[in-house]
């Protein structure tokens, strides 16, 4: 059957299509030059229209397409459009009925895969999503017209909520999954530990995406999340003890959470490592060698002795390289050295030997050619750092001569060397489950081993415990955006928050949440404090009160209350501590670092040193050229690190904190305090 239009109306519609032919299944539109196929599996809709003589039909495609026939005679037209529009619906009730069947399918797929009893992932959600899309496109019936059919329609619209709202279908599921995880396993979650997991603690053991940031502020249970993520992995059956790998940072670390994970889930298949351990653990089964670390790595005296007697050699050897060397100490350091051979100076080789063990551990650990490196400074200092790295490229080579003479690897080599044997395949990973602790504190090189280990097994899920606020190793290769920015380096995946510490009232905790998070690079989270503190838990207090302020806490603090003093600097340490164990035997009193007191508490805390100027707090920054090219950008906020280490100072305090200041140059901190509402005392 066929509709054309008049001679007339052929001539004054001047139209393309002048002619539409019903086909089997679809109609065929046509013209002296043109010819357009429409069939009904594209077909939206069919318009008839009267003009004012003529009649019209207009097919409604695809992405707003219409294509339209004019200049048929009205009745004609009329009887055309309702045969075919009989005809279209006849072939539409008969596809909805093979669309249905195929919805169906993927309503059950769904409903399986909700009722799991487990975690469902973001990455399977994208895999739901391609099964869905997939499904759309073999269907008869295009899928804008699916809601015109009463057996298409629930069905469709079951499967648009999972397309269109999927992340909070998602979430949604898993929330009510959790809750009855934590309802479930309550007797579990309760003796895990020594103290029974809260809430969110337990949110974040449960969590099985596949790559899982958990913010633990300060005290907030850490170690606790844990061990009972490594437990509930058993528990469940998702790993065997050979699977699950947790990470430390240090030996003590590593070794305290073992005996916690003995201990606790009377288990000794986990064991905790540090990076280089499990590095040296790849390379001797990826390569059937054990390297031995070199003496260079553990015997300060021998590692500084090669570096000046190296230094000394190329500047007596090499007149540019003299040069170069003492433009370097003149004008960056702005050291004065003596005319003439300068580099025999042995003070001057003493103070230069610890710079040159930093900057060649610097570039030990961004392990690529000098090239590599030069290229990736910034570029702002990129030709000055060419020439500095040019300078220090003899003592990389003699130290490279060194380990291959003794036929050891260095820390950073070690990391290196694993990451190559894991790229080449030989080592095969076993691990389903790698957990970290101390996030924060991952460098570039340890995250290309743990991307590297996840590339080499795709099942490989992290769970990354840590806390930006409390990044304050920066300076030894740290960079806080692996944390910050977690996802964009390891994938999609969730992020937890441990809302609750168990360490300081909530007056300590207000004070150094509002402090640290004045940085809005830092990410914001609640921590909340079970505890109440008086508006004087933190206190800002002259300096030249120290004395009277040990002789108050000596007064009240018990026998087994611990009094922290804290400093940015060891050679800061007050002298008045010689004469503590005489001056007030009973009271348990510790001088620390703050970087060295990061994993500690105390009863009271007493920070000193908040004063301007040489070794001030918070300290100046003091980077040379070499740092800027080979560290970790820093953040665009002033003194964002020290003001971490602040953060991680006063957190060390379950009761009280008291920061004391100069006088007459005070750090830039007190006026930050002050206008957060920590009084100012005289005396104490």
């Amino acid at each position: 059957m066929e509709l054309k239009a008049t001679s007339l109306g052929k001539h004054l519609a001047q139209h393309p299509y002048n002619r539409v032919r019903l086909l089997t299944a679809g109609v065929e539109v046509s013209g002296e030059k043109h010819e357009y196929l429409i069939p009904f599996n594209q077909l939206l809709a069919i318009h008839c229209k009267r003009g004012l003589v003529w009649g019209e039909l207009e097919f409604a495609l695809p992405e707003n397409k219409v294509v339209r026939l004019h200049g048929t005679e009205w009745q004609e037209t009329q009887r055309f459009y309702h045969y075919l529009e009989r005809a279209w619906q006849t072939w539409s009730m008969e596809m909805s009925v093979v669309s249905a069947q195929v919805l169906q399918e993927v309503v059950e797929t769904l409903q399986r895969f909700g009722q799991q009893d487990r975690w469902l992932k973001r990455s399977e959600l994208a895999e739901l999503r391609t099964t869905l899309h997939h499904a759309f496109d073999a269907l008869p019936l295009p899928v804008s017209r699916l809601t015109e059919f009463d057996n298409c329609r629930d069905a469709y619209h079951f499967c648009q909520q999972w397309l269109q709202e999927g992340e909070a279908q998602l979430a949604q599921r898993n929330a009510e999954w959790t809750t009855r995880m934590l309802e479930r396993y309550h007797d579990y979650f309760a003796t895990v530990e020594t103290s029974p997991l809260n809430t969110s603690q337990a949110r974040a053991v449960v969590n099985g995406e596949d790559a899982l940031l958990v913010l633990a502020g300060a005290g907030s249970g850490k170690t606790s999340v844990l061990v009972a993520r490594a437990g509930w992995l058993l528990l469940r059956k998702q790993a065997l003890p050979e699977q699950i790998l947790l990470l430390a940072f240090g030996r003590q670390a590593a070794e305290e959470m073992n005996d916690r994970i003995n201990a606790r889930l009377n288990t000794d298949g986990i064991q905790a490592r540090t990076f280089h351990s499990l590095a040296l653990h790849i390379i001797q089964q990826g390569s059937n060698k054990s390297p031995a670390i070199s003496k260079l790595e553990t015997d300060s005296a021998l590692r500084r002795a090669l570096l000046i007697n190296t230094w000394r050699q190329q500047c007596a050897e090499k007149k540019a390289h003299a040069n170069g060397w003492r433009q370097w100490l003149n004008d960056e350091l702005q050291w004065s050295l003596e005319e003439g051979d300068f580099w025999r100076d042995d003070k001057l080789a003493q103070r230069l030997a610890s710079r040159l063990e930093r900057w060649l551990g610097l570039m030990r650990m961004h392990g690529g050619a000098q090239a590599a490196m030069i290229e990736s400074a910034p570029e702002a200092v990129r030709e000055t750092f060419s020439r500095r790295v040019k300078l220090m490229a003899p003592l990389l080579k003699a130290w490279k001569s060194a380990l291959k003479d003794e036929g050891a690897v260095d820390f950073s080599g070690l990391i290196h060397q694993a990451v190559n044997i894991l790229e080449k395949g030989r080592f095969i990973s076993p691990w389903k489950h790698i957990l970290v602790d101390e996030f924060q504190d991952i460098s570039p090189q340890r995250a290309a081993l743990l991307a590297a280990l996840r590339k080499q097994n795709k099942q490989t899920a992290l769970f990354a415990v840590g806390d930006d606020w409390q990044a304050i190793y920066r300076f030894s290769g740290a960079e806080m955006t692996l944390t910050t920015a977690f996802h964009h380096h390891f994938g999609e995946g969730d992020r937890c928050v441990l809302d609750t510490t168990y360490r300081f009232n909530d007056r300590i905790g207000t004070i150094a949440n509002q402090f640290v998070q004045e940085n809005p690079h830092q990410l914001r989270k609640p921590l909340n404090s079970l505890t109440k503190g008086n508006k004087k838990a933190v206190s800002l207090l002259p300096d030249d009160q120290l004395e009277s302020l040990l002789n108050k806490i000596s007064g009240y603090a018990k026998p087994d209350e611990r009094v922290l003093l804290l400093a940015r600097y060891h050679h800061l340490r007050p002298e008045l501590l010689e004469k503590a164990k005489t001056r007030w035997p009973k009271m348990k009193l510790d001088f620390m670092t703050i970087h060295a007191s990061k994993g500690q508490q105390a009863d009271y805390v007493i920070i000193l040193g908040l004063h301007e100027g040489k070794d001030g707090f918070p300290a100046a920054a003091r980077e040379s050229v070499m740092e800027e090219g080979l560290l970790p950008q820093p953040e665009d906020f002033p003194d964002a690190e020290e003001r971490r280490l602040a953060y991680v100072a006063v957190t060390r305090a379950k009761q009280q904190v008291w920061l004391l200041y100069d006088r007459q140059h005070p750090s830039s901190f007190v006026e930050s305090f002050k206008r957060l509402g920590v009084p100012l005392l005289r005396k104490a």
